[in-house]
């Protein structure tokens, strides 16, 4: 009886295996972002989970957050470092749900660009069926000192590490996260990035990014950060100080509306954040006000980026009001 029991227990998890492992095929067509020949529309959250009192990224919770994202409609979420855990991998794709694997420059060696280890993650992962896209940096253009002051360096770094990948995953788009519209010059040096995202901050309404990528390229697009935090610095526009649940709420509806009202150019988003992060400013046991980021002046409604506030979830996984705003818009509107 014992063995029958193990051999029951082998098959199974040798078909969830198999079935995580499924290759799907994404590809792009003009300004669509494929998914086994079919249109895909991002409905996503960036996710990156630290616990309170750490600095470190940790999956304990992702049972209780999948729940929650699926409540919400959620399709794909974006990551800012590769995920190595197969078992969170799988988890994500019986899910329902799709990763955006980010790649940062440099980490020390481990899954980068500049050691070139990256292109170890993408052929050990290529075929397993949660992968959406390989993201190569975030928001780089806005630290050119990062590249002996030089952004040209970057952006020849990312086009050919874009390249490898294309060499080693014919199944796979490539994409970046670039602060805003990308320039002439960003275009010119990246063609083998095949779906351009864009961190955009302009206040809560994105809509002029959307005409103004129009007009520059023929590429696919999508949002891949958008938002705005639950707490105001200063008193105005009718939100007042402190910490405020329907500043964010508000923010939130008015960019996703945007979104799904200008589907004909943008692919989606992946709304920051799914979780409040209390490790980006002062004690990582405490909820603290303050942070910063570049160039992000256009944050509603304060203009100021309150880091430890953008969670739709807060951390202890209590649902805010931006959450049923999210909820409403991901699960009724078309794509």
């Amino acid at each position: 009886m014992k063995n029958i029991f193990g051999i029951l227990f082998f098959l199974v998890a040798f078909i969830t295996c198999k079935k995580a492992e499924k290759t799907t095929i994404v590809n792009i067509s003009d300004r669509k972002i494929m998914v086994n020949n079919s249109p895909y529309f991002i409905k996503g959250i960036c996710y990156h989970p630290v616990p309170k009192g750490s600095d470190k990224r940790s999956f304990t919770n992702l049972n209780q957050d999948l729940v929650l994202m699926q409540e919400a409609g959620i399709n794909t979420i974006r990551v800012y470092e590769p995920i190595e855990e197969i078992s969170v991998l799988n988890k994500i794709d019986a899910a329902g749900i799709k990763v955006i694997i980010g790649f940062g420059y440099n980490q020390n060696g481990k899954n980068d660009i500049l050691s070139g280890t990256f292109i170890n993650y993408v052929n050990q992962f290529k075929n397993h069926n949660a992968i959406l896209m390989w993201e190569l940096g975030n928001e780089y253009n806005y630290h050119p000192e990062w590249f002996k002051d030089d952004i040209k360096n970057w952006y020849k770094v990312m086009n050919n590490a874009a390249k490898i990948i294309k060499e080693n995953d014919k199944n796979h788009p490539t994409t970046t996260a670039h602060g805003d519209l990308p320039n002439t010059l960003a275009l010119e040096m990246s063609n083998n990035i095949d779906v351009w995202g864009m961190n955009v901050y302009r206040w809560d309404n994105p809509t002029s990014i959307f005409k103004e990528w129009e007009a520059v390229s023929k590429k696919p697009m999508y949002l891949s950060e958008a938002g705005g935090d639950s707490y105001m610095l200063i008193e105005k526009v009718g939100y007042h100080k402190g910490f405020n649940e329907k500043a964010q709420a508000d923010a939130t509806k008015n960019v996703l509306q945007s979104v799904f009202t200008n589907q004909e150019i943008c692919n989606g988003i992946t709304l920051f954040s799914f979780t409040d992060g209390w490790w980006k400013a002062g004690n990582n046991n405490t909820q603290d006000i303050g942070g910063w980021a570049p160039n992000s002046s256009g944050v509603p409604y304060d203009g100021t980026p309150n880091e430890e506030f953008w969670g739709i979830v807060d951390i202890n996984r209590n649902k805010k009001l931006a959450f049923d705003v999210v909820k409403n818009q991901y699960l009724t509107k078309s794509n």
